[in-house]
């Protein structure tokens, strides 16, 4: 088994930037098949047999360009400047690879060409579909579109190859091609530009592209050549670098066939960086690094076979660990090394004030009260902060903040409002709520979900099953939501970045083929969900096979009686400790909660494609979360109690282009539901909603009728729950919301009401200047006001009692005063430290 990306990459990174390392590191050769030792032979076996070569010094340095290539005799092969070596005749050459250093020794290695004149005969399969992928011609947004492009239509990436060669030879009377002319072929014509052709010239006539598909024609239009062997996997090498911003580094690519045998296909495969910004790989398998550090992955594609590149760019040279603060948990350990390695020095610790306020909004949804404040920075002992995380998990507040959050996952929608499924929500909400305050172990939670049955209002999870009626839906929010697995390109193709195919797509879905409501007539609320006692069984649309209920990854299918439910097999696999997706994808989730961003983003998107910035972090956190036995609680204490989460979003010189390594904490806006119950809590206000108690909080709200009611949430992106992702929620700041805080009736009906904050401050006249503003700034901020702040808003108050000088009732002082209150209060929710959690 290859070493995991982790390692590989903490090992690198430890040593990558030591002074004199890189200088000091021997140069060393290699071609996708394998290192070169000194005395070894390189053998290029027929005319296809062309290799990239990989000049590297030390583990992370390429020096592929930097070096001269000399072959001697002439004739023998020949090599570009880019380490492409070709074979031109049979014999044996001497390779010299020079460094550009003066006094540094060369490398030597031994040539040897056979079979120089002997071509193997092209493989529609193995060599032109992967020129169709690399030219993207079989990309979704040209021949692969549903409806083909122009009446051409391709499979996606290739996938379905039998399909595209029919398309290709047979479609249209075989138009397309002519192994009599190849020169004449509709398809090369097209492609090469020589006629009109809407997606423009993709293959210049001297491209090594051309010259394989116009010999695929020349030679007959094999499908598939006699003994022409299958792709069994790909693996890229290096698999990680730790390079430097600006740099590059080639690739190299090998095909692994069923027949034993191991191709160079580098100028074969197609690359896809995930952040082109720090990387941009070209057709060759050169990635160009960009100036901005951090994390960055490639994807590396062959037919249906993918692997992945990941690269670190630090921002400068180590940061002693010595120089971190002692870390309290395993989260401050992995982050701190990983801070140390990129350069990356990080900020300090939040007071406690912005403590209070931030574990209190990201664990309860709301804001600390006056008193929770006072009493917390007024406490002195060295635990408080971990007794305050404590007290707000102990909460009723916390399973309410959190009840919402899976209500919006789970797709708690009451959609047309009648009476029952009104009634419906309100009971699903009601069951998370309470598994959240028992602190129900999170695989049990998920597990009654999953195995629901019977009437809502006697089974509140089956609620799911009302919402999410498709069997495909079901299997697709299962996954997404519990997994971390996007299956819903499977269903019509091979995803394209990751292992799942149609086969899988439908083998899973059957899991979920018993169900059935059984209806009551003229009584829907009456509809009870069951398992019809049936064989659990999915069509392939395709090939129109039953598929039995088979788990991802697994070999084979279950065959289970008609009399089980197949679900409980699929819920028995999910909640195993060994289970590679389950614990993964909820630590992800919750991490993404605290910290703004996941480990994986987007964080029901976990695949090997998409690697995690702190992989070992994330394992970590799944084993420890397994470990408590899937403690929400406890996931929740160790994130909060970290020196990583504890850590200021105040930027320093080193860390502020830092979007990855948590060198300091990145400020998030507040969730819509949050900042409405927060602009209440300091105006003193209260929320109205229908079919709702009287000044309800909008973390409570059970379905997405609030959000449809509040102009509010609907601006500041309450989901409306049509989907199981929590990208529906959107937290972006623009001019609407804005404008909206600054000059919207609602909001000025909040801050000018006869009982709210203004006016009861203004009638607190026996009170200081000073002790009331200060209230505002703790209810609003959790800390008091500076010296400026507070002599700006003490000569605010001033101005505008001096403005009614001539009045001398109290009630016109208690009138200039709420004036100034409700200035200062509006003020104070337009501030960006109120907006954001920071």
């Amino acid at each position: 088994m290859r070493a995991s990306l982790p390692a590989l990459l903490c090992a690198a990174l430890a040593t990558a930037l030591a002074p004199g390392a890189l200088e000091a590191a021997p140069l060393s050769l290699r071609t996708a098949a394998g290192p070169l030792a000194p005395d070894a032979s390189l053998v290029l076996d027929g005319a296809d047999d062309r290799r990239q070569l990989l000049v590297q010094q030390g583990a992370n340095r390429d020096r592929t360009r930097a070096v001269t290539y000399t072959l001697a005799p002439d004739g023998i092969a020949r090599i570009g400047s880019d380490g492409w070596i070709e074979p031109l005749a049979d014999g044996r050459a001497l390779l010299t690879v020079a460094p550009p250093e003066s006094g540094a020794e060369p490398l030597q290695v031994t040539v040897e060409v056979k079979n120089a004149s002997r071509r193997r005969p092209a493989s529609f399969v193995n060599e032109v579909v992967p020129v169709f992928t690399r030219q993207h011609c079989n990309a979704g947004a040209c021949h692969a579109k549903t409806v083909g492009q122009n009446g051409f239509q391709l499979s996606l990436l290739g996938y379905d190859a039998p399909a595209d060669y029919d398309q290709i030879v047979r479609h249209s009377r075989g138009r397309r091609v002519s192994p009599s002319a190849p020169d004449a072929s509709l398809l090369l014509r097209k492609a090469s530009g020589e006629i009109p052709h809407e997606g423009g010239a993709r293959l210049s006539k001297d491209s090594e592209d051309y010259a394989l598909v116009h010999r695929w024609i020349a030679e007959g239009l094999e499908f598939r050549p006699e003994g022409d062997p299958s792709v069994e996997r790909i693996e890229v090498f290096p698999r990680h670098v730790v390079a430097r911003p600006g740099d590059a580094q080639q690739l190299l690519v090998a095909a692994f066939f069923d027949d034993g045998s191991v191709r160079d296909i580098t100028r074969a495969a197609q690359y896809e960086a995930n952040e082109p910004e720090r990387a941009e790989p070209s057709e060759s398998g050169l990635v160009a690094f960009g100036e901005k550090p951090g994390g960055t992955a490639v994807v590396v594609r062959f037919q249906e076979h993918i692997d992945t590149f990941a690269a670190r760019l630090p921002a400068g040279k180590a940061v002693p660990l010595d120089r971190f603060p002692e870390s309290a948990n395993f989260i401050d350990d992995h982050i701190h090394r990983q801070l140390s390695a990129m350069g990356l020095a990080p900020s300090g610790e939040i007071a406690d004030g912005t403590f209070l306020r931030r574990t209190t909004l990201d664990i309860a949804g709301r804001l600390p009260t006056l008193e929770e404040t006072k009493a917390f920075l007024g406490e002195t002992g060295a635990d408080k902060r971990a007794r305050a995380i404590d007290r707000l998990l102990a909460s009723t507040d916390y399973a309410d903040h959190f009840a919402g959050k899976w209500s919006a996952i789970l797709r708690n929608r009451a959609d047309r409002a009648n009476e029952w499924r009104l009634r419906d929500t309100h009971a699903f909400h009601a069951w998370i709520r309470s598994s959240l305050v028992e602190n129900k172990p999170y695989d049990q939670f998920a597990a009654e979900l999953l195995l629901a049955q019977g009437k809502v209002i006697d089974s509140p999870a089956a609620r799911w099953y009302r919402v999410v009626t498709d069997n495909k839906e079901r299997m697709e929010n299962f996954s997404q939501v519990f997994l971390g697995i996007r299956m819903q390109c499977a269903q019509c193709h091979h995803h394209p970045y990751e292992q799942w195919s149609q086969h899988d797509y439908f083998s899973f879905t059957a899991f979920f083929s018993t169900l059935q409501n059984k209806g009551v007539p003229k009584l829907p609320e009456e509809d009870i969900l069951i398992h019809n006692r049936k064989p659990a069984m999915m069509e392939h649309p395709g090939t129109k096979e039953k598929l039995a209920p088979r788990l991802l990854g697994a070999d084979d299918e279950l065959r289970i009686p008609a009399i089980e439910d197949p679900r409980r097999h699929l819920a028995e696999w999910m909640r195993s400790r060994d289970n590679p997706y389950f614990a993964r994808m909820l630590v992800n989730r919750y991490w993404k909660h605290f910290f703004g961003r996941g480990l994986v983003e987007p964080e029901d998107d976990i695949r090997p494609t998409n690697p995690a910035t702190h992989p070992e972090l994330l394992d970590a956190l799944a084993a420890d979360f397994a470990a408590s036995g899937f403690d929400l609680k406890h996931l929740i204490r160790t994130i909060a109690n970290s020196r990583t989460y504890q850590r200021s979003s105040e930027a320093t010189e080193s860390n502020a282009d830092d979007e990855q390594h948590y060198a300091r904490y990145y400020p998030k806006r507040l969730p819509a539901e949050v900042l409405l119950d927060s602009v209440n809590d300091v105006a003193g206000a209260t929320n109205t909603f229908a079919n709702q108690p009287e000044a309800v909080r909008a973390v409570t709200l059970p379905n997405e009728r609030g959000t449809l009611e509040s102009e509010f949430l609907t601006l500041f992106g309450r989901p409306s729950m049509d989907t199981a992702c929590e990208c529906e929620r959107t937290g972006e700041a623009n001019l609407g919301q804005s404008l909206h805080l600054l000059n919207s009736d609602s909001i000025q009906e909040k801050l000018t009401a006869d009982k709210g904050r203004a006016a009861q401050l203004a009638k607190a006249g026996d009170r200081s200047d000073e002790d009331r503003v200060s209230e505002l700034y703790l209810r609003a901020l959790s800390r008091k006001p500076d010296p400026e702040e507070l002599a700006v808003a003490l000569s605010h108050l001033e101005k505008k009692r001096s403005a009614l000088a001539e009045e001398t009732d109290p009630p016109a002082r208690e009138r200039a005063e709420r004036d100034a209150f409700e200035d200062i209060v509006w003020v104070l929710v337009n501030t960006k430290e109120f907006l954001f959690n920071q």
